[in-house]
């Protein structure tokens, strides 16, 4: 799970080196080059890349490519440490947008707790003057359409080869991309080359090493380490791009890990106490 965070965190290095290339220009390749790993995987495991949740699949794909397209805005325009943090409410939209798709109950705990990641998010654009409403509401945004993209995910567990749905999200990515072009074109330079397949690459081993993580360990353990991430984000934005964090900003980011993990640890704690209870019974 460290090496997922990783992973994942030097992807949006070299998204934010790519500042100049349009975002959705950023997607096209990233998704490209993860599409091809995809394809690779889904012959070797013999599964069936069309599906049959067509629907759900296309759905997982827009939401999870505008989710996507809009998170890259921020890591472009925001300190990377901010956009990420703003995305770790997602698992906050993924609970409460599971009350009308997967009519799972949200209990007055996590509420509170949802209260205090909202403050904490609130706390850093208040307090950092490089954070404009305008980005934080896209960060916000971004974080609801991974959240809409997660619940969809689920709807298809047991139904759908894994890579099946990774897939779809890929290949959703490369068509909006690539229309994307005609539109808002900047020709990649250089190392912009580079960068760009680095993005596609170190988003698919992230994404590996996530997938192994949730195979051989719970959840709840997952996800605390999940949030190592902000660690590299501080400190790469620091060391990379010399993006220093006020004491007000760090307080903030701790109050949304906080309320985010606090959030997590007590759904995991209701279930197992659920499933215990019918079993007893």
């Amino acid at each position: 799970m460290f090496l997922s965070t990783l992973a994942f965190a030097l992807a949006n290095v070299f998204v934010k080196q790519l500042s100049h290339i349009p975002a959705m220009e950023i997607v096209f390749f990233r998704c490209s080059i993860a599409a091809l790993f995809c394809f690779i995987g889904l012959y070797r495991a013999g599964a069936d890349w069309k599906g049959s949740n067509r629907t759900l699949l296309l759905l997982r794909g827009i939401f999870g490519t505008g989710a996507l397209y809009l998170f890259f805005v921020t890591v472009q325009n925001i300190p990377l440490a901010s956009a990420i943090t703003i995305q770790y409410l997602s698992p906050i939209f993924t609970t409460v947008i599971a009350i009308f798709v997967l009519s799972e109950k949200v209990r007055v705990p996590q509420w509170f707790f949802y209260t205090i990641a909202f403050a904490g998010v609130l706390l850093i654009e208040r307090f950092d003057p490089r954070i404009s409403w305008f980005y934080l509401m896209i960060g916000i945004v971004s974080a609801f359409g991974s959240g809409v993209a997660y619940n969809l995910v689920r709807t298809m567990k047991g139904r759908e080869h894994p890579l099946t749905v990774v897939l779809h999200f890929q290949l959703v990515g490369i068509v909006v991309g690539f229309f994307s072009l005609f539109f808002d074109w900047r020709m990649p330079t250089g190392w912009d080359w580079a960068y760009l397949f680095m993005v596609g690459v170190f988003s698919q081993l992230g994404q590996i090493f996530l997938t192994n993580a949730l195979q051989r360990e719970a959840v709840a353990g997952v996800a605390i380490v999940n949030y190592s991430g902000i660690v590299y984000a501080v400190l790469i934005g620091w060391i990379v791009f010399g993006e220093s964090q006020t004491v007000w900003s760090m307080g903030g980011m701790l109050l949304v890990i906080l309320g985010v993990l606090l959030s997590v640890l007590y759904s995991r704690k209701v279930r197992d106490l659920e499933r215990i209870e019918s079993t007893v019974g």
